[in-house]
């Protein structure tokens, strides 16, 4: 394995939790404060921060802090490494799949 595939292995693993998608697609609207992003989840203060760590330690989200006020915001480089892996994916499993569809017409009409 490549180091080139480690930044990515933790943007996936970000994503993997369906609190952080929702954070993330919280912040696609724009910048939001620690307290209005834990508003809308049932979780304790503290366990909801460690969410944010993980976000913003694989890149996907920044902070800043002003005064006692920390406010994160997107940061979408790496939403755009993890887009890119999915698509040489997707281009090489519709390569993969268009190779069997002309292997198995030919073994068709082999057969007829």
């Amino acid at each position: 394995m490549s180091h080139g595939a480690e930044p990515i292995d933790g943007v996936f693993r970000a994503l993997s939790d369906p609190t952080r998608r929702r954070v993330l697609e919280r912040l696609s609207r724009g910048p939001a404060t620690v307290s209005d992003l834990a508003t809308p989840f049932d979780m304790a203060l503290p366990s909801f921060v460690q969410h944010l760590k993980i976000l913003e330690s694989c890149g996907l989200v920044r902070s800043s802090k002003v005064g006692r006020v920390r406010t994160y915001q997107l940061a979408a480089a790496r939403l755009q490494l993890a887009e890119e892996w999915l698509a040489q994916q997707r281009t090489l499993w519709e390569r993969r799949l268009d190779q069997l569809e002309h292997y198995l017409m030919a073994l068709k009409e082999k057969n007829t």
